[in-house]
């Protein structure tokens, strides 16, 4: 008879599939209870860490920093890193049920939400997914090419991805030399035309999602002066009544600095970043490419605190060089997991993966792919506690997986031919990053090439 799981005789064995900041924060969760468990995490890159290496802005060092946490978690007892496996092609996630008593999917939201409009799919229209992920190395995008030789760029979204994006295109390339911005993206950006940067919201200022940190940069940039006009200030009564929560202290303070750039004016910096509100791209136009986007104004109904923007039917005409999208994260299906393509997450019960309403045993969702696309970094933790404290309640009723040694795990996979990453490996392709970056006065010069890394493993 096997003994009751999460004993000294009979570990608890987790497979967490995804390595961001749920990821972490999950092992983290589950090394320090009281049972005994040992925590498998998987990765389809090499590298871990996810958003916070592929996500956050080069310019935005600190908040990487956060990766010093998830190192010391790393280093517990029973943990391990297996990078370079994709879960759902080099092992399925019944497979994986074989080897573990808890799959823990936390994989995030890869995707992009699209508008659904005409011309959105025109050469020069992007996501804003695909521009961060390209300037910030990552493999997938590496052979991404975006046209920046026209003179504006126009980028829909007032979240605080709407803002890097804004931020890195408005920035000179000696204030982004000395990031670990991939060098491609430096090279490119350093020939950019562009000269006037737009971020348009669909709602009025008392509801831009971007936070006061984030909007407050653009006063503090070398060739670039951030432009908003006072009429598009100006409140209505429902706005003003959101303003007066306490909860809103973080959208007064944007609306405190989009007063003061208003006030300020523009000087004779180069290029300008405009903030323009109460519009909504319903096309975008061009001959063979991106040429011209049109908005219809919106004018704002309903209750404080649940507004929304209703079409007024007044257009106009913008001209664009290049196009961005930034409306949210959408995630992905994983094969053998249940998926809700609209809501684009895993379905679930505070964790519990669910399908047709009913709990699957043994299988638990965390972070974005569990409750979407929503918070900052350390939103994830008390995601995954509560994910995790759901595990732990269930642990006497979880099916043992029939394979509990790892080693059968590892020789299944170098069958297939799947050269497995171990965390000591990643310190080797870390370290040879970091080097890279120092001739050049970088932090680190990152490996945008899976096979580069692996190499890297080779020589090193």
């Amino acid at each position: 008879m096997v003994s009751v799981l999460g004993t000294q005789e009979n570990p608890l064995r987790v497979a967490v599939v995804g390595s961001g900041p749920s990821g972490f924060y999950a092992a983290d969760a589950l090394l320090r209870s009281e049972k005994n468990v040992i925590v498998d995490m998987f990765e389809r890159l090499p590298a871990p860490f996810g958003l916070v290496r592929y996500g956050v802005a080069p310019d935005h060092a600190k908040i990487k920093s956060v990766i010093k946490i998830y190192e010391k978690i790393a280093e517990r007892p029973g943990f391990s890193f297996l990078g370079n496996v994709t879960v759902g092609r080099d092992i399925s996630v019944q497979e994986l049920k074989n080897f573990y008593d808890v799959i823990l999917l936390t994989y995030g939201a890869a995707s992009d939400r699209k508008l659904g409009i005409p011309g959105e799919d025109l050469p020069g229209s992007y996501t804003a997914t695909e521009f961060v992920a390209w300037y910030n190395g990552h493999p997938d995008y590496r052979g991404r090419e975006f046209d920046l030789s026209g003179k504006v760029a126009v980028v829909i979204g007032q979240g605080n991805v709407a803002a890097d994006v804004c931020r890195i295109l408005c920035k000179t390339p000696e204030e982004l030399k000395n990031t670990d911005i991939a060098s491609h993206a430096l090279e490119a950006l350093a020939q950019s035309k562009i000269q006037e940067i737009y971020m348009v919201g669909r709602r009025g200022p008392a509801q831009a999602a971007f936070t006061p940190v984030e909007i407050r940069e653009f006063g503090e940039l070398a060739e670039c002066d951030p432009v908003v006009s006072p009429v598009e200030l100006e409140l209505n009564p429902a706005s003003r009544a959101e303003l007066e929560t306490a909860r809103e202290l973080t959208r007064k303070k944007n609306i405190e600095t989009l007063q003061k750039f208003a006030a300020a004016g523009a000087s004779s910096k180069r290029k300008k970043f405009f903030v323009r509100f109460l519009r909504s791209p319903v096309e975008i136009k061009g001959n063979g490419r991106v040429e011209k986007v049109v908005f219809e104004k919106n004018e704002l109904t309903g209750e404080p605190g649940k507004q929304k923007a209703r079409a007024t039917g007044q257009k106009e005409e913008w001209p664009c060089g290049i196009f961005f999208r930034s409306v949210g994260y959408h995630g992905v299906p994983v094969p053998g997991v249940p998926f809700d393509e609209r809501a684009g997450v895993i379905p679930n019960q505070e964790g519990r993966v669910t399908e047709s309403g009913r709990v699957i045993p043994g299988v638990y969702a965390a972070g974005w792919i569990k409750r979407g696309p929503t918070g900052v970094i350390g939103t994830n933790k008390a995601d995954s506690d509560e994910t995790v404290r759901h595990i732990f309640e269930d642990i006497s009723r979880l099916p043992a997986a029939p394979r509990r040694d790892p080693r059968l795990l590892l020789e299944s996979l170098k069958g297939k031919g799947v050269r497995v990453v171990s965390f000591p490996d990643w310190k080797k392709i870390d370290a040879r990053e970091i080097s890279r970056g120092q001739p050049a006065g970088k932090p680190r010069e990152k490996f945008a090439a899976v096979a580069d890394m692996l190499d890297a493993l080779v020589v090193g």
